[in-house]
């Protein structure tokens, strides 16, 4: 019989995916586990080239992987759609370079009683993470349009640190978006417009374990046109139903 300490995330999956992230997948999974016992964990390898999917596995990890790298928001629907078939109500995503404490997981699902995607968010007083110039001006303008969206203040639109309960969880699995920030700003505006209802709760991020960091000033004034397109995009699509039989097949 599971101890209650256990049986409280048997419904609770936590997803991580990981391209590339054999440095520090394993550290990752391990301190999951560690600070949330009886959590499982779901290591979606993301057509990584190196031994990522081995290091999560010996990690204690469920690993999906696919042949070629599709992008988090493709990693993420395969775990919402994982999620669905083996009887999950609430997804953790955390990404697998560490910068996510699992600490914060309680109060991610905690807050979920009133809502139905948490962002565990920077820039909300928790922590000394900052970011400057065209990346700066992006986050703050994708966070006030969102937020007046969803009718709630929002700081941090782009985190990657979500959790989401039921109704959340299965509209992900039927619906969800692939496209580059699709898995940030898409996502939020298809659940929004679907009726679905967004919160976030302040966390400190911390730096990568290990591997190589994705920014710099090219990326960064990159990350500013595709957020403007992606958020165009978001908000021209049709809006989508948050009820309804998941179509997994």
């Amino acid at each position: 019989m599971l101890s209650f300490v256990e049986s409280q995330w048997s419904r609770t999956l936590v997803v991580l995916p990981a391209y590339n992230e054999a440095e520090t997948v394993g550290a990752t999974v391990a301190e999951v586990r560690a600070t949330l016992p009886g959590i499982q964990c779901l290591v979606v390898d993301d057509g990584s080239r190196d031994e990522t999917a081995a290091v999560a596995a010996a990690a204690g990890a469920q690993v999906a992987s696919f042949p070629f790298n599709i992008g988090v928001g493709g990693a993420m629907r395969f775990g919402y759609r994982y999620a669905v078939r083996h009887g999950f109500e609430t997804v953790i995503q955390i990404d697998a370079d560490g910068q996510h404490d699992p600490r914060y997981v309680p109060q991610l699902v905690d807050a979920l009683s009133g809502c139905d995607i948490v962002i565990g968010a920077r820039f909300a007083g928790e922590g000394e993470y900052s970011v400057t110039g065209p990346r700066k001006w992006a986050m703050s303008m994708l966070a006030f349009i969102i937020g007046r969206a969803a009718r709630v203040r929002l700081t941090d639109t782009t985190s990657g640190f979500r959790a989401t309960g039921p109704r959340a969880t299965a509209f992900f699995a039927r619906e969800y978006p692939a496209e580059y920030l699709g898995d940030t700003v898409e996502s939020l505006v298809d659940a929004i417009r679907a009726g679905l209802r967004v919160s976030q709760v302040p966390v400190a991020m911390r730096p990568r374990l290990g591997g190589i960091p994705s920014q710099n000033a090219w990326k960064s004034t990159v990350f500013l046109v595709r957020a403007g397109v992606a958020l165009v995009f978001a908000f021209a699509r049709p809006r989508r139903h948050s009820h309804g039989e998941s179509s997994l097949t």
